[in-house]
């Protein structure tokens, strides 16, 4: 019984030194093949798919020149929704836009993230201009997030409730500068 005790230290130790061992001479090698292989062409039987990873988005080419740079949510204010809600939809926005940069344009979330992950609340009056807004921004190439809401609390399903912007201050105030805060 001691000596099986033992030996299975032994073998762990030896592994645990291989792995130390191949990861310091070889540093990230399995991972770059790995990820090299999810991007190429996968073959399921005959149909052959492409990988969808989408390009990077334009904001990552200003997140390498401009420091400052702040994400803005714009609540519909005429949907007269509780706090909790805003808060809940706020919420959704952020993670909405945060998951859609994540791989499409990682040094914009973390420009953002080094000033501290400023966010802003503005309200909108309606739905057509918060679409009028949506297309403002993404004509300056901001990327943004609708939120639409399922409906089982306070608001009708499929209603678009706050959008969330991210980008350099200067730009992102172009699209919502003239918005008071809510």
């Amino acid at each position: 019984m001691d000596l099986t005790w033992l030996s299975a230290v032994l073998v762990g130790a030896g592994c645990l030194a291989l792995g130390y061992l191949i990861g310091s001479r070889y540093p990230g090698r399995i991972f770059v093949s790995l990820r090299g292989r999810l991007t190429e062409e996968i073959s399921v039987g005959n149909v052959k798919k492409k990988d969808k990873t989408k390009e990077p988005l334009e904001i990552e080419k200003l997140a390498t020149i401009i420091e400052d740079f702040k994400m803005v949510l714009v609540v519909r204010n005429d949907l007269k929704m509780g706090k909790g809600k805003i808060a809940a939809q706020c919420s959704h926005a952020t993670l909405g836009l945060y998951r859609k940069l994540l791989h499409r344009a990682p040094k914009s979330l973390s420009r953002w993230e080094m000033c501290a992950q400023p966010k802003v609340v503005v309200k909108i009056e309606s739905e057509e201009d918060m679409m009028v807004l949506q297309e403002r921004a993404k004509s300056l190439k901001l990327p943004t997030h609708i939120t639409i809401d399922a409906g089982r609390t306070q608001i009708a399903p499929n209603s678009r409730t706050v959008m969330a912007i991210l980008g350099p201050v200067d730009v992102v105030d172009d699209v919502t500068g003239g918005l008071k805060l809510l």
